[in-house]
Order: C-alpha cells, then structure tokens, then sequence
C-alpha cells in the first residue's frame, strides 16, 4: 500500500505544479471565474469581487508551493492538512457548478484544457481519493534532500511563482491559449462550416383547454382539441450545435455593427478596455499618445468596451482620447485581451500584434 501512496503523492504534487503553473500563466483569467463564482447569481458573495485577482494569484501561488513541498517532503503535516483544505474548497466549487451548472467551466487548467463540470468535480473527487490514501500513510513524506535544501526548494518556488504573477499581470499571458491568439483569421473564426451540426431543440408548446392547461410537442399541434387557446412555447436543448472558436464577436455604434468593415481594413489598431470603470488610469492616459502615433502612421483606431455610452464618452472627453468607442460584449473583450487597457494589431482581419498598455512602446507599427 505505500508504494500506491507514494505513486500517488507523485501524481498529486506533479499535478498541483502543472494546474497552478497554467493559471499562474494568465491569473486575470482566473479571477474572472472567481468573480462568477462570487456573484450574486452564484454563491452570492459579491464583496469578495474586488478582492478577485489577489485571491486568484494566492491560490494559484499556492498550488505550486504545495506541490513541490509535497514532492520535496517539505513540511509534511502542514503541507498535508493545506492541501486537503485547497482541495475540499475546490471540490465544493466544482460540485456546486456541476449541480447547479452556474459556472460551465471552474478554471481549472485556465485556457489550456477545457473540462465541463462534472469532469472538473471528478477530477477532484480522485485527487481528494488520492490525498486520503497520502494521508493514511504520510509517513512516505519523507525529505527528499538533506539538510535545508528542501527548505530552499520551497523557497525558490515561492519566488519564481511570484515573479511569474507580477510579470503576467502587468504583461500579457506568456502563453496565449485563447481564441483570439497572434495569427488568427478572425473572419475565418466565426465561420460555420455548411455540414456543421446544428442545435437541436425540444419544443413544447402550451394550450388552455377548457381552462385546464396542457402541453403539446410539435408533432402534435394538428391535433389541437377544438378552441385551444395558444399560452407559451419553451424551448429545451437537446443537444448543442457547432459553436465557431469566435462568437459574440461584434463592433456596435448607434444601433449598427461595424465588424466586418473594420475587419477589411489594412491596418488596424484595437484599443481594449473591457470595463472603463476598473481601467487602469495611467494606462488610459499612455493610450492618447500611443493613438496618436498610430494614427499618424495610417492606421485606423478603435476603442473596443462593454461600458454604458455615457461612461465612454466621459472617458473620451477626461483623456482626450482620438477615437471613437464600439460597444462589444464584455465576456468577449475579456477573452481577447487580459490587460484594461490592452492594444491588438490586425491586418485584413488576422490579429498579428498584442500587447498590455505597459508595453505600448514595443508595438510595431508600420
């Protein structure tokens, strides 16, 4: 039996580095679905919400410091009994999205491997099977190494981790899984293929008969009974059609999209900012100048954000700002760029620059 609790402290520990290395790659990410899971319509624990993206790098921080104590023999009783608590919150999570799917994807492995939920709540359920087997017989975390080297180990890690989530934070992710990565076709993203399977819903629809009401399938509406009177039709999804990589993809200003006229431009410049009202100021003001010299060199500018028109336009007047504002889905601004404010380079429609406001100055423009 020890030999399965050392197998499967290896597997834990190995696994704990890697699903905090990949969150710890794009922390932003995280954060957002900490904040779905703290909203009102989830766990309804909105006051954690500002307190989102410190909480996402303590955690991930944290997965990889406790993995390699783990394999190192760090600390045994204190990295044991932390482990089984970041686990049991996991697993709560999970299980709560899974039950209630509130949140369809926990984070887990950021961008890099989507699980539904039930797949992310058995994946802790077998970690939590397999910590239960280390804690029965702990006595196989030993120190690996002698002396304080193991100490050191931990340490180490505790300092690349936390110079990682510094530098993606006020970068850009070191690796971009999402959509929306340099090299994308943009156009050719949002296509659907014409043998692409489509949604299949369930269509019910509801009659009064005789005051009572009933509900028919559609194969049944030619068999009304005599003066059925029409209430509701619902709608269930059987089973979902092909969603293109990008979607909800839009560049609306008075009542109009913009997108594909915008996507045919040569030389375009994105200016991102998901929401104006957590933008970061000086990164607002940097984007005057940084417009400006784009501009100047023929490309066109476009300001891209989910906030009301009169928030926009109250931006646009404090920072003199030389662009026009479209409105866009924030969930998709999100998912294009992690920085707010953050820039995107397209030509023809295919994204061949990011970069966060902190970098503007290395933007290559032609």
């Amino acid at each position: 039996m020890k030999i399965i609790a050392q197998l499967s402290r290896i597997f834990v520990g190995v696994l704990f580095i890697l699903s905090g290395l990949v969150k710890l790659n794009d922390p932003m990410g995280f954060s957002y679905k900490l904040e779905e899971y703290f909203s009102e319509a989830v766990l309804n624990l909105p006051f954690l919400i500002p307190y989102a993206v410190a909480l996402a790098v303590v955690l991930v921080i944290a997965e990889v410091v406790l993995g390699v104590a783990l394999l190192v023999g760090y600390k045994r009783k204190w990295t044991l009994t932390l482990l089984f608590l970041m686990i049991i919150f996991f697993t709560f999570l999970t299980f709560y999205s899974a039950y209630y799917n509130k949140v369809t994807d926990c984070g887990c492995f950021g961008d890099a491997i989507a699980l539904t939920p039930w797949g992310s709540f058995t994946k802790d359920v077998v970690l939590l099977v397999l910590l239960l087997i280390i804690l029965r017989d702990r006595e196989v975390v030993q120190p690996l190494f002698p002396g304080k080297v193991n100490g050191t180990l931990v340490f180490i890690s505790l300092v690349l981790s936390g110079f990682m989530g510094y530098w993606v934070l006020n970068h850009l992710p070191l690796k971009d899984f999402r959509a929306y990565k340099v090299g994308t076709d943009i156009m050719k993203g949002m296509e659907i293929p014409e043998d692409a399977p489509r949604a299949v819903y369930e269509m019910s629809f509801y009659y009064d008969v005789n005051g009572e009401e009933r509900k028919f399938s559609d194969k049944e509406l030619t068999k009304l009974p005599e003066g059925a009177k029409f209430i509701r039709r619902e709608d269930k999804l059987i089973s979902e059609g092909f969603q293109p990589a990008i979607h909800d993809l839009s560049m609306d200003k008075d009542g109009e999209d913009f997108l594909g006229e915008m996507l045919a431009e040569p030389k375009l410049v994105w200016i991102i900012a998901y929401d104006l009202t957590r933008a970061d100021e000086k990164g607002l003001e940097a984007m005057k100048d940084f417009a400006n010299k784009a501009i100047v060199n023929g490309y066109i500018v476009a300001g891209m954000s989910a906030s009301a028109q009169n928030l926009v336009e109250e931006v646009q007047k404090k920072y003199n700002l030389p662009f026009d504002f479209y409105s866009c889905d924030g969930t998709t601004l999100k998912t294009i760029e992690r920085g707010n404010p953050s820039i995107v380079v397209l030509e023809n429609g295919v994204i061949v620059e990011k970069k966060h406001w902190n970098d503007r100055e290395k933007v290559t423009l032609k």
